[in-house]
This record gives C-alpha cells, structure tokens and sequence, in this order.
C-alpha cells in the first residue's frame, strides 16, 4: 500500500501504475480513487502512468480534522506531484475532483502539468448569489450537510439513483455500481465529508479557470442532475483561455462509470491531439 507523508503529518494514499506520460485522477465527493477504475485500466492498456490518490479524510488517507478545503487538497496535490516527480502530466478531476485539479494547476502545476480535464466538475461555483443567479440554492447544499451528519448510511445508498441517472425512466440500474459508492463513502470520515461540501459548493473558481493557459477538456452530462451543466461545464469553457467544451445529452454526473467507453475515447483524444 502506498502512502506518502504530508508536511503536516497527513498520510494520503494512492495508486502509482506503469510508464509513460503520467494521468492523474482526482475523485469526487465522497468516494476515492477507487472510483477511476474503468479509467486506471483504460489509460494504462494504453500506455500510460496511471495515478490516483485518496484526498485527506477520504477512502485509505489520515482521517485528519481539518484541512477540508480546497486551498490544502491542492497544495496536497502539488506536494505528491513533487514526491513522484510528475512533469508533462495530464490531470483529470470528477466533480470536486475538478475544483482541485483547476486549483492546482493555477497555483502549483505550471512546470509539471501539459493539459487538464473536468469532468461533471463544480467551477465555477456552485452556489447561488448575487453575481451567480442560475446557481444552486444554499438550501440544497445544507440538505447534503444534515443527511451527511446524521443520515450517512442510508444517504449514501439514495443518492446514487440520481448520481447515476438511476431515477429515469427506462435506467438500467446496476447494484454493484450503487453498492461500491457506498462503500466508497462510507470508508471515509464524517468530518471530512461534511466539511469538504462547503469546499465543493462554496469555493470560486473563475479566477482560477481564466488564470490557467494549458489546454482544457471540459466534459458535462446534460442530464446532470448533482451539478447542473449550464451552471458549471458550459461557464468553465468560456472562462478558460483554452478550453474545448463536449456536452453529452442524457448523461449522468457519475458518467465516468455508466458512460466509460465514450468519455474514455474523448479523453484519450484529448490527450494525444
């Protein structure tokens, strides 16, 4: 089991495979590396260094108090991209994962990254205000906070029916799929949980996205029903310098699982163009 030790005592898991050009994945909200498995193996049959890690409080890393924001997820990032010596890197991030891939790279990643992806991800941000009218209303986000706090273990089994899109008509719903994001969840920390939904909801990124040069595949489901797309995908694309937006109609937010053979073929043709 690998595990690199943080400046601040932190230990945060990960998976290191093969040789190549290095594709770092960044999981979403509440799950682990695990998640990226349809892409692990896709990428490394295609002769690629594969690499995922648990962020701090979630899956196999130090369930520590604090730290649930995106400020440190991705100076933990930078610290590991260091420790593993990545340079000319594609970083891919689901949902909250995309907060931190977009944080990281404007602030750590300009010698090591070449190009990034989000996938179903949360910039610009999430919440509705003032100057974000079309965003999602406060009130939803503390919903998630007081079933995280007091309703875990059943929460994390109903909120896969719209995760996946298993709530539409005519879905073919997959247990095991539901099963293993629980498993997922339910293998981090509360605290860290209930304190990373304000991380993914609350933070703005739009300076971040127009900061960063490097090309920037910008995927979204338009039948997301976690993370709105004309609220998310669609903004970050006309923010960033270099961005290339595919929407896909009918697609989930857990679409990196259920519609794996498509979002692996754009992406791989992301990368090699």
């Amino acid at each position: 089991m690998s595990t690199l030790k943080l400046k601040d005592g932190t230990e945060i898991y990960y998976k290191d495979w093969g040789t190549g050009q290095p594709v770092v994945f960044h999981h979403g909200w509440p799950l682990s590396a695990d998640d990226w498995d349809a892409q692990m193996m896709f990428f490394l049959q295609h002769g690629f260094r594969v690499i995922a890690h648990d962020r701090r409080g979630h899956g196999r890393s130090s369930q520590t108090p604090g730290g649930h924001e995106m400020e440190t997820y991705a100076n933990d990032v930078a610290q590991l991209a260091e420790h593993l010596d990545l340079k000319n890197a594609v970083h891919i991030g689901h949902s909250t994962g995309g907060g931190e891939v977009i944080r990281y790279v404007n602030k750590y990643g300009k010698d090591r990254v070449a190009k990034a992806v989000l996938i179903s991800a949360v910039p610009p941000i999430m919440v509705k205000s003032d100057t974000n009218p079309d965003g999602v209303p406060i009130e939803v986000f503390d919903g998630i906070r007081e079933q995280t706090m007091n309703n875990r273990q059943q929460f994390y089994i109903d909120i896969t029916l719209p995760f996946y899109g298993y709530n539409r008509e005519g879905a073919v719903i997959k247990e095991g799929v539901r099963r293993n994001w629980w498993r997922q969840g339910m293998t981090g920390g509360i605290n860290a949980h209930y304190e990373c939904i304000k991380a993914f909801s609350e933070t703005d990124f739009t300076e971040d996205l127009k900061a960063v040069e490097i090309p920037v595949l910008v995927l979204h489901g338009e039948d997301d029903q976690i993370v709105p797309y004309l609220n998310a995908g669609v903004k970050s694309a006309r923010l960033l310098k270099n961005g290339k937006l595919i929407t896909y109609p009918g697609f989930p937010h857990g679409m990196p699982t259920t519609e794996a053979a498509t979002i692996n073929k754009d992406i791989l043709e992301f990368i090699k163009s």
